[in-house]
């Protein structure tokens, strides 16, 4: 009897140690932004991928449909205080709603003459009062009062349209799952980006707004059916959560980085846009030979 219970409190403390564990492990891969971790203990082969995401794509439209943009149910939802976001896809530091703001807004030029006006004559400094006649003259040996200098005022700031922050960048870890036996697209993290084309983006270079952990995205997503929807053209009844959708890829996107020692992209490594994406176009195909050849052996 003494041994039975030995061996009973044996095994119920090895199930805790185990389940212990196992939430250890779960805690610690959600914390990098993963929705549904997978046991490190599971992982046969893994591999971080990062993807570019443009929304003005035919495949991609869904989930970038007028009025519902996912730009801008991730936006409004860092305005509610519902989304935290981050710096960057290391999810180290984070930003205030206010500085997301100012990250999706951007200043207008500075008034002045246009070229077409400066071609017809006029100038900033003119002769005449704007009216034909000639602009009054300082008399001499009078003293006028000096005018106070004009203090700089800075250009009014407008937030972008949903429909201009169509570009976004998604990072995964490429998982194959040895208890399952399957490949596994793990998202980590999903970045949004003001797009280098924009004309009001003078930097001419693609510029983040904030990096959210995607089991961010998923609550908030479920938590507003409403808003985050995945527009289904084919019939109006099968609108799908946007949730869903990235959890059944429904949407392109095409390789920009794979984890190296030199944390390079593709476009730096190759040399130029075109061979970025050509081999982006390599990657792609060398993963799924890679899954292929898994199952000959």
């Amino acid at each position: 009897m003494n041994k039975f219970l030995s061996f009973a409190a044996l095994a119920a403390s090895l199930t805790l140690s185990v389940a212990a564990s196992a939430q250890e492990q779960a805690t610690t891969a959600s914390s990098n932004g993963s929705y549904r971790p997978i046991p490190n203990s599971d992982i046969m082969f893994r591999k971080t991928i990062w993807r570019a995401i443009d929304l003005r794509e035919k495949q991609n439209k869904p989930m970038f449909a007028e009025g519902k943009e996912i730009s801008k149910t991730i936006l409004e939802a860092v305005k509610r205080g519902e989304l935290q976001a981050y710096r960057n896809d290391s999810l180290t530091s984070t930003y205030t709603a206010q500085e997301v703001v100012a990250n999706s807004s951007y200043a207008e030029a500075s008034a002045g003459l246009s070229e077409e006006e400066k071609a017809a004559g006029f100038s900033e400094e003119s002769s005449d009062d704007g009216w034909g006649a000639p602009a009054p003259k300082k008399g001499k040996g009078k003293t006028t009062a000096k005018a106070a200098p004009k203090k700089p005022v800075a250009p009014p700031s407008y937030e972008y349209r949903p429909k201009d922050l169509y570009q976004m960048e998604l990072k995964e870890d490429m998982i194959f799952d040895k208890k399952r036996s399957r490949m596994y697209h793990d998202i980590k993290t999903i970045t949004l980006l003001v797009p280098s084309t924009l004309a009001s983006n003078t930097s001419g270079i693609e510029k983040p707004i904030g990096t959210f952990k995607y089991s961010d995205l998923v609550r908030v997503f479920r938590n507003n059916p409403d808003k985050a929807i995945w527009f289904n053209p084919q019939n109006d009844a099968q609108h799908k959560n946007l949730a869903d959708a990235f959890e059944l890829w429904l949407f392109n996107s095409y390789i920009v980085k794979v984890s190296n020692p030199n944390d390079s992209r593709l476009s730096d490594i190759y040399g130029g846009e075109r061979e970025g994406i050509l081999a982006s176009q390599q990657a792609a195909t060398d993963l799924i030979e890679y899954e292929y050849n898994l199952w000959s052996f």
